[in-house]
């Protein structure tokens, strides 16, 4: 990962004192880019660009950001990976641009001074935050990727610009003034994370995934997107595929395969972290297709077997005949990483999978510089099955009166679910529900509930207090 940041002082700021400010700003993001930094300045603009580079593509000086196009029109600082940039770039070329490196990062500063902003990115296959400026129009531009793989926070201050990778980033310009967002508080509270486009501070926002924010000089900014996810599962519905199973196994597969490989480019070396569940194993499966010596994966084990999954990551590797180390990990290390939590996030986040995740990460780069996972595809595959669960069992019951559905209720919630535990066991192993207990309680809930929106509200939050929310 690189780090990235930038001020626009619209009110004027001289050149010591923005390059002071943004040389200040970029430092905080060092430890997301070791190999190399650097800062852009335009005094005449009042706007400056910080970069903290991780070099996986292009290790030259070629590589160098923030980077300006060759016609002097635009600059970029770019944080993320596009996998698509050598096709882009032989288009490019094909218009006449020459290229001075290999990088990602040029072909995409080409590609706004060939194409435009908007229309370049909406081109990019890849995971990504970026700020650019238009010195030709006085404008800055900030995008994210698609899904919001890399993170991208701003934040406009009466005549102050700010963004960066990081809170932090912000925070360390003089003019950061926000307070507390007390609906952020309430959000945290009941999701266990404050849900984008808001952060725990008032007046600063994360750029929404496929977000695209343009800021002019005289005037204040304006959200937009290059991509609508909505709109493409709209038209998936409308036009779905014509396949027979064998088919559309066959077609996903080809997909995931150029997925991954395309994931496998690099100019450093490169791994996998393995769990032995259905997404690590499958990405690391491809990847080891795609490579002609052994893939070099890594997990962590725990001392309670209840919690250990290296035996399973063992026997995906051995199967799939990977470079496998296991790292054993105690709860001494994993209460390590807790005091390390508010100064990683900047901001409240309560998913307990933050610190295996940070240690694996890590151990993993004493060994290697890049490793994929298999982080998405619960997202990507319908993995959380609640949703559906609760959207299905609502469809049926709301066909009932809503007294009939709480006297239900009741009766439901008049055994316990332990009880309801014991009779299941009675059930032949093949045809046994796991935790009927829980799930006939959390019908329950739903049978009691007025409305598919209260359900939402009841079920899937950590808690039902408070109720003021973002």
């Amino acid at each position: 990962m690189c780090g990235i940041s930038g001020i626009w002082e619209r009110s004027g700021c001289s050149l010591q004192d923005l390059k002071r400010r943004a040389s200040a700003m970029t430092q905080t993001l060092s430890h997301r880019g070791p190999d190399d930094s650097g800062v852009w300045l335009s005094e005449q603009a009042g706007i400056a660009f910080g970069q903290r580079r991780l070099a996986i593509i292009d290790l030259s000086s070629m590589g160098h950001q923030p980077m300006v196009s060759a016609n002097g029109r635009y600059t970029i600082t770019f944080n993320g990976e596009v996998y698509n940039f050598r096709e882009l770039k032989a288009e490019l070329e094909r218009c006449g641009v020459q290229f001075r490196g290999h990088s990602d990062t040029e072909v995409i500063v080409e590609g706004f001074a060939q194409w435009g902003v908007k229309s370049t990115i909406a081109r990019l296959n890849g995971m990504f935050a970026i700020a650019a400026w238009d010195a030709g129009e006085r404008q800055l531009f900030l995008a994210r990727d698609r899904m919001g793989e890399k993170p991208l926070y701003w934040a406009v201050f009466d005549g102050l610009v700010l963004f960066g990778s990081e809170l932090k980033a912000l925070r360390a310009h003089p003019g950061w003034k926000p307070s507390l967002n007390r609906g952020a508080i309430a959000a945290f509270l009941r999701h266990g994370y404050v849900p984008g486009p808001f952060t725990i501070y008032e007046g600063v926002y994360k750029v929404p995934p496929a977000g695209l924010v343009k800021i002019a000089s005289g005037g204040g900014p304006d959200l937009g997107a290059y991509w609508d996810l909505a709109g493409v599962v709209s038209q998936g519905q409308r036009n779905t595929l014509r396949a027979d199973e064998e088919g559309l196994v066959d077609e996903l597969e080809a997909l995931l395969h150029d997925a991954v490989s395309r994931r496998m480019i690099a100019d450093v070396p490169l791994g996998a972290f393995l769990s032995g569940g259905y997404d690590s194993s499958t990405v690391v499966a491809l990847m080891q297709k795609a490579s002609p010596t052994p893939v070099r994966t890594f997990t962590i084990s725990f001392e309670n077997p209840e919690f250990d999954e290296a035996k399973y990551a063992e026997a995906v590797a051995r199967h799939l005949g990977t470079d496998h180390t296991t790292f054993p990990v105690s709860g001494a290390d994993a209460l390590d990483v807790v005091p390390k939590l508010a100064e990683m996030y900047d901001e409240p986040f309560a998913d307990p999978s933050e610190i295996p995740t940070h240690i694996v990460s890590a151990l993993t780069r004493k060994r290697v510089k890049v490793a994929l996972s298999g982080d998405g595809g619960d997202e990507l595959f319908s993995g959380y099955n609640r949703y559906q669960w609760t959207q299905n069992v609502w469809r049926q019951s709301a066909k009932m009166p809503l007294a009939f559905r709480r006297l239900a209720s009741s009766s439901i919630r008049a055994v316990p679910p332990s009880a309801f535990d014991r009779i299941a066991r009675c059930v032949p192993y093949f045809r046994r529900v796991p935790r009927v207990g829980q799930k006939a309680h959390r019908l329950a809930q739903i049978l009691s509930l007025p409305s598919i929106d209260s359900c939402t509200i009841k079920l899937l939050p950590r808690t039902t207090r408070p109720q003021t929310v973002l």
